[in-house]
């Protein structure tokens, strides 16, 4: 099985520079920014770009922080394609262009995609490390609003990109690296698995 922990981040909610990061626990991260978004366009693109990153059969798990994230891509996206792309009440669903992404991405994937909630800065070492190279991706966009795309509508492609990708924030390679293998770790405390 995959295991991936995503997450998001954005300097100033709404409007300021963000940024999104996934971590393979057994190797290969990447991240990126965006100069303006919000802190759920931060966490989306970091599932979505999670998922597009590992084609292929395996199953696989995302692990976030943000019920937001998690729920918008397991519990309400069934409910929001069938009506429409509409909510429960009838109003327009927020975010909808990316996670209309996230749902065809899932589709496309041959394997199964699940979730999983982890509790946020309480030490969990992918998550963490996620946050990190998040945070360091919007920093990076702020500093150089250049480097930057626009993470609020972005370009539509296949989810064929290969896994195995060095780790990259929007200014430059960062390797993310503990010195030896890392077993990717059993729930705990603090986790919610939606299968």
């Amino acid at each position: 099985m995959i295991i991936v922990s995503t997450d998001g981040s954005c300097l100033r909610n709404p409007g300021g520079a963000i940024g999104w990061a996934w971590v393979n626990h057994a190797g290969p991260a990447d991240s990126g920014g965006a100069a303006s978004g919000t802190n759920q366009i931060a966490e989306l693109r970091g599932v979505l770009e999670a998922i597009l990153a590992h084609p292929g059969t395996e199953p696989m798990l995302i692990e976030s922080d943000s019920q937001y994230a998690i729920k918008c891509a397991s519990e309400w996206i069934t409910s929001w394609r069938r009506n429409g792309w509409r909510t429960s009440t009838g109003g327009a669903v927020k975010n909808v262009e990316i996670i209309k992404q996230i749902d065809r991405a899932i589709t496309a994937r041959e394997g199964p995609v699940r979730f999983r909630w982890v509790r946020g800065h309480v030490g969990n070492y992918f998550n963490e490390q996620a946050d990190k190279l998040a945070g360091e991706a919007a920093r990076a966009v702020r500093d150089n609003p250049a480097l930057g795309r626009d993470e609020t509508a972005p370009a539509e492609r296949e989810p064929s990109r290969p896994q195995g990708r060095e780790p990259a924030t929007a200014a430059a390679k960062i390797t993310i690296s503990t010195g030896k293998s890392v077993a990717p770790s059993a729930p705990t405390a603090g986790t919610l698995t939606l299968f």
